[in-house]
């Protein structure tokens, strides 16, 4: 007690960090305004201070936007990443930089049903020239990896709040070409592409329920192109999308 009465005494504002027992590992407490809780009680400051690893499922929907506001998108995965750094002070934007990773086994983008009698407008010699054609439509189902996500965390004096904003590009499988364009028999050139690109960025924040578990929600504008990986690339230029997620941390 008297080691303690010392630390306080030493701050002015009443604060002090002191550790519990003599172990090198021991968790530390923090003594503000006569109260002491233990560092477990933030989860936080935890993760902040073991730069931890964090795993878990999530489910994304949204919708298109533009040209593209008839669409939907669905998909259900699993993310995972690593805080990277320590806290880099920058002034309102101090944090720290995190590198993850996410894996949809299940994607899915809604669209119009198929069209026998679409006019497709395309460039040509004399100018502006169109056709008649068969469009493809409905549900489009597919598989999604998204190898990089740049994430910073942002510093914060919440418990259990913590915000963050991202970058990130990923790859995206169709069983079919997507998006609906000219329809073509399957496996034969012509239309769009099976594989599409989507970069995309956004930002969302972790609210903690324990010390190791979050509840995580993002939001995220998404772009989806095939980068001319099919003879037409009418893509989706904008989405925006909602990610729900639960977080183990380790």
């Amino acid at each position: 007690m008297a080691a303690t009465a010392a630390a306080v005494a030493q701050n002015p504002n009443g604060t002090s960090s002191v550790p519990l027992g003599g172990a090198a590992n021991e968790v530390s407490t923090t003594i503000s305004g006569g109260r002491i809780s233990s560092l477990s009680d933030n989860p936080v400051e935890v993760v902040r201070k073991n730069q931890s690893w964090e795993f878990g499922p999530f489910v994304n929907g949204g919708i298109g936007l533009g040209n593209r506001d008839n669409y939907g998108f669905f998909s259900v995965g699993f993310q995972g990443g690593k805080v990277l750094t320590p806290v880099i002070l920058a002034g309102i934007f101090s944090g720290q930089f995190e590198l993850g990773a996410n894996i949809m086994p299940l994607w899915q983008a809604y669209t119009p049903a198929p069209n026998p009698n679409a006019t497709f407008i395309f460039p040509c010699p004399t100018g502006t020239c169109y056709f008649v054609g068969p469009e493809g439509g409905g549900t489009f189902t597919g598989a999604s990896i998204t190898p990089v996500i740049l994430r910073w965390n942002f510093l914060t004096r919440s418990r259990r709040f913590q915000p963050w904003f991202q970058g990130a590009g990923g790859l995206i499988y169709t069983t079919h070409k997507f998006p609906p364009d000219l329809l073509v028999p399957h496996g034969t050139a012509g239309g769009t592409s099976v594989f599409n690109f989507s970069p995309q960025g956004g930002g969302g924040f972790h609210l903690f329920c324990s010390d190791k578990r979050s509840i995580d929600v993002g939001v995220n504008a998404v772009h989806i192109s095939s980068a001319s990986l099919g003879d037409r690339n009418p893509g989706v230029n904008a989405s925006i999308q909602v990610q729900v997620g639960y977080t183990f941390w380790k």
